[in-house]
């Protein structure tokens, strides 16, 4: 049974957060360019001063209640929730779902535009936690895609919903894949933001599917640091990052500057109160590791993609990759081999947190698709 939910942060742990910023054991500056070798000194001093002496919490906690939220127990996890009917009812359910380093705060910029939208069809939508990020706790053994799948069919289930959308970006868009895979009956359609899953390679690539895995690796080889320690030893760095908010704040802030259209510039492009709730969430309650977690159980116990799988319902894939820090475009030959695309946008502006970047076009992109799909009677 649904319980409503409040964030309610207690004071002490603000204390506490504000204590140790003012405490931080500062590294020397790095040599070279500002953020060459990580995030800059200078700009992460701005930020923590900021969030001990500028960052109102408090009223960032009431803009976050002012969505209804919900604690729903699923296969004994208590799934933490946004859930907002559509405005004139009769809403299209639909599940957003974030991925690392986020929160579902990223996803709430699509919540008003999505169940009161000026225009296409109206929504039902629901925003839950990953497990083991913010307020959702992790459960025993490994949370794999295919698991959270499951328990994403269950929530939505005990919300009273039969067939629904899926939309995700991130580990969301690996989720909404796998929704797709494991109950395709249950989908309306997904609609995935970046490429999250890899398909089957069995005909020979294309000139621009070798293009972009070249890209890819590439990419990888002066990106993916974070990803190695964290499926290897997320426990080793979790202390560091449980502990410090100076070490959390680097650690996720470095990636939005880079992974976002930002040029550069992260808090002209998020705003400093949107990045410190972001960060506030992660730190209140103490979820970097248990987030991390997903990269050694998707790592060591993987959802494997086999040469029979394919994603049979209808499928839109919107290209934000106008990343500061480019990560390849997939040319449309590389999603078709595992989706049944039926549509594909490629947007000039926003990057791999396209919610939160350009909420209008990732809440309208989504309207298009999901009202060809009501009007082809689900089968876009």
């Amino acid at each position: 049974m649904p319980q409503p939910f409040l964030v309610d942060v207690p004071e002490a742990v603000l204390d506490d957060l504000r204590h140790r910023i003012r405490s931080t054991r500062w590294p020397p500056a790095a040599p070279g360019a500002p953020w060459e070798q990580g995030t800059d000194l200078d700009y992460l001093r701005g930020l923590l001063a900021y969030w001990a002496d500028g960052f109102d919490w408090r009223f960032a906690e009431r803009r976050l209640n002012s969505y209804a939220q919900f604690v729903v127990p699923v296969d004994g996890v208590e799934i933490h929730c946004v859930h907002v009917r559509a405005a004139g009812g009769g809403g299209v359910p639909i599940v957003l779902t974030h991925g690392w380093p986020s929160a579902f705060v990223e996803m709430l910029p699509l919540v008003d535009r999505l169940t009161d939208p000026a225009s296409g069809p109206a929504f039902d939508v629901v925003v839950p936690s990953l497990p083991g990020y913010g307020f959702t706790p992790r459960p025993a053994g490994p949370v794999t895609y295919s698991r959270v799948a499951g328990l994403w069919h269950g929530l939505m289930s005990s919300l009273g919903y039969a067939r629904y959308g899926a939309h995700g970006g991130d580990f969301g868009a690996g989720v909404a894949t796998w929704m797709a895979l494991t109950a395709p009956e249950r989908m309306l359609g997904i609609h995935l933001t970046t490429p999250e899953v890899w398909p089957h390679v069995a005909a020979p690539l294309t000139a621009a599917e070798e293009a972009y895995v070249r890209h890819t690796e590439a990419w990888d080889s002066t990106e993916r640091g974070y990803s190695s320690i964290q499926s290897t030893r997320p426990q080793t760095l979790g202390y560091g990052l449980t502990d410090s908010p100076a070490g959390l704040a680097a650690w996720i802030v470095e990636k939005w500057r880079s992974w976002g259209d930002t040029g550069g510039d992260v808090d002209a492009r998020f705003g400093r109160d949107f990045l410190l709730t972001l960060l506030t969430v992660y730190w209140a309650t103490g979820s970097i590791t248990t987030s991390m977690r997903d990269y050694w159980d998707n790592r060591w116990h993987p959802d494997a993609i086999g040469p029979a799988d394919r994603v049979t319902v209808p499928t839109a894939t919107a290209v934000f990759a106008n990343e500061f820090v480019p990560e390849g475009v997939p040319p449309p030959e590389w999603a078709a081999r595992l989706y049944d695309v039926r549509r594909r946008t490629v947007f000039p502006r926003g990057g791999h947190f396209a919610a939160a970047e350009e909420p209008d076009l990732v809440a309208g992109d989504i309207a298009e698709f999901f009202g060809s799909v009501l009007r082809s009677g689900g089968d876009a």
